[in-house]
């Protein structure tokens, strides 16, 4: 890639060293001839910016650490034809000395009132000129900003892409998650069924020991208190007995 971009840049030398001989060119012609290098200017000119657009091209492929270079060389090569561009227009509606002497008629064939109006034409192309180049200018920047923001965009569009491909791989690590611990708690609750049985039997064999010791107890309080009674009744049998 940036083998193009060198290539490219080489030509674009080469073209804009052309286009500032011809533009010195231009306000020393007249008529014919000098239509003809404003023709072959603005050809040159159209050549110069496709350039640009090549090289603009380029850069874009250029990875992101390495493009700053680039595209600051970039910049300057824009800056440098529109440099050219508004010499042009400037070369367009100027003369050099001897053009607007005959232009003027210098030899006194020409009249004071045609010397105005020709000047006045002249301050009129250079304000219409200096209208449409700061135009330019704006657009020119405008585009500027326009590609920095899509640029922008570009990379904010990488990082939510990257964002939500982790957001990805955490739900799906939070479901394997879910499914393990939902695995889990099943097997607790199976494992803990045999202890819930273990401990209710055993409350059970406590309770009978208990209920049986309970009647034992009161079986030999009933034979205690038989033998008791029997007892008095034996005492009471021999007292009277004796009277």
């Amino acid at each position: 890639m940036s083998s193009d971009f060198e290539t490219y840049e080489q030509e674009f030398g080469t073209l804009t060293a052309e286009i500032t001989s011809r533009i010195g060119k231009i306000p020393k012609l007249g008529g014919d001839e000098k239509k003809n290098m404003v023709v072959n200017v603005e050809k040159q000119l159209e050549e110069a910016r496709e350039l640009l657009e090549q090289m603009d091209l380029e850069v874009r492929e250029i990875p992101v650490q390495s493009r700053g270079m680039h595209s600051t060389r970039l910049k300057s090569y824009k800056q440098e034809l529109e440099k050219l561009e508004k010499d042009f227009k400037r070369s367009r509606i100027a003369y050099s000395d001897e053009v607007r002497d005959e232009l003027l008629g210098d030899d006194g064939n020409s009249s004071a009132s045609q010397r105005a109006h020709l000047l006045d034409n002249a301050e009129k192309l250079e304000r219409s000129s200096r209208r449409l180049e700061a135009g330019y200018q704006i657009a020119v920047e405008t585009e500027q900003v326009g590609q920095e923001i899509l640029e922008n965009l570009h990379h904010d569009r990488e990082k939510i892409q990257r964002s939500r491909d982790r957001l990805r791989e955490t739900d799906a690590n939070l479901g394997k998650s879910s499914r393990i611990l939902t695995g889990m708690l099943r097997s607790v609750s199976l494992k803990g069924l045999p202890c819930s049985y273990v401990k209710n039997s055993t409350k059970e064999r406590m309770q009978a020991v208990f209920d049986t010791r309970i009647i034992q107890n009161r079986i030999l309080m009933f034979i205690l208190g038989i033998i008791i009674l029997f007892t008095v009744v034996l005492a009471i049998y021999f007292s009277v007995r004796g009277l």
